[in-house]
């Protein structure tokens, strides 16, 4: 043991010192991420810098409350690597049980097998049923058809609850295991989510038009030239909405009601709440097209705009200006008060993020939780 871990164990020996509650982790799997401890004293956030614990060996790290910390009847905690996508787990992958103590001072030992990565292993058995709902919806705006699929609570069947409803853009890159540039892993995500208790929700994905996805997610005139995107929206909102609220048990008012994408698809998803808020109260948005449309009008004057929620993502190594854009547009829905509460924007920046389903992967459980269920 080094001159650190001797200065530290001499310190717990020392009843003067010996002030406070002292946590002592092990673990077995060791790497460069920080290890932060969580629970009901801070509201169960993960990445608060005063609950990051101290590295003091291979596998062993450190934390001590202050002596007059102000403890809850009972302490709540767990170990995460700095995001519930990283939360301990026990040797088999399982997910642990919140770990407890009613002590203010003294020592309390624990230990952690393995650590989540991206939010996975998964059980089987919580994977949400995925059913194909058409292989030929008709789209009457565009006179087109398309495949959309429904993914379902593992137990939907046997429960008579009903699901808010997010309605995401380029299905074939969400859960398609062959997928050419990988996907989502929507449908893992959903089964870790569900074993957690995060909360239950029904996704409406709808495939994208291959050569003509850009013309379909484009509104207006852009510099991408004429765009058929306002035909896409009444779609999504004035056909698919409807079927699928009379199809599954959905919660249909505008509170548990989202729309989203990524890139070009992010785009549309952003139009589509602009233009039809008193449908859509959550908005999803990642790595979204914005250059496209360098001056995007926001109207503020729409009714039912108050509660509504944007998450927004952005990846620093996918462009120049992504973050430059996504940043001026959560400004401008600020000032333009289209969202009359800051909080109910969530800007999250990874600035090692490329422009690629990987990174939505690890975003995506994080927005759905923020947006319908805001817990910890």
């Amino acid at each position: 043991m080094n001159s650190d871990n001797t200065t530290f164990t001499e310190e717990l020996n020392n009843p003067i010192l010996n002030t406070g509650l002292h946590i002592i982790l092990t673990t077995d799997e060791d790497d460069a991420r920080p290890v932060y401890i969580s629970g009901n004293f801070n509201n169960w956030r993960t990445q608060e810098k005063e609950f990051m614990m101290e590295k003091i060996g291979i596998g062993l790290y450190h934390y001590k409350f202050s002596h007059d910390f102000d403890y809850p009847k009972e302490l709540l905690y767990k170990f995460t690597k700095g995001d519930w996508s990283e939360v301990e787990i026990d040797s088999r992958g399982n997910r642990t049980e919140n770990r407890s103590t009613h002590d203010h001072t003294g020592i309390q030992k624990e230990y952690v097998a393995r650590w989540r990565k991206n939010w996975l292993p998964f059980k089987q058995s919580f994977l949400p049923q995925v059913q194909l709902i058409s292989d030929e919806f008709i789209i009457p705006q565009l006179n087109k058809t398309r495949k959309i699929w429904a993914l379902l609570p593992h137990d939907y069947d046997n429960s008579n609850e009903s699901y808010p409803v997010m309605y995401l853009q380029d299905a074939q890159n969400l859960f398609n295991e062959a997928a050419e540039f990988g996907n989502w892993e929507i449908d893992k995500k959903l089964a870790v989510m569900s074993e957690y208790k995060i909360g239950k929700i029904i996704i409406i994905a709808i495939e994208h038009a291959e050569e003509d996805r850009v013309k379909e997610y484009n509104v207006g005139k852009t510099v991408l030239g004429k765009g058929q995107g306002k035909k896409y929206i009444r779609f999504v909102t004035d056909t698919l909405k409807p079927f699928v609220d009379s199809n599954f048990r959905t919660k249909k008012e505008r509170e548990f009601t989202g729309i989203g994408g990524s890139s070009m698809g992010g785009l549309i998803s952003i139009f589509s709440g602009l233009r039809n808020p008193e449908v859509y109260g959550k908005l999803m948005i990642f790595s979204p097209s914005l250059w496209v449309v360098p001056e995007l009008k926001i109207n503020s004057e729409k009714a039912d705009t108050a509660d509504t929620k944007i998450y927004l993502y952005a990846g620093g190594d996918e462009s120049e200006t992504m973050i430059e854009h996504i940043k001026k547009f959560q400004n401008d829905l600020i000032s333009s008060e289209f969202v009359k509460d800051k909080s109910k924007i969530n800007l999250s920046i990874n600035r090692q993020g490329k422009h690629s389903e990987t990174y939505w992967s690890d975003e995506f459980p994080k927005a759905i939780e923020w947006l319908f269920f805001n817990t910890k």
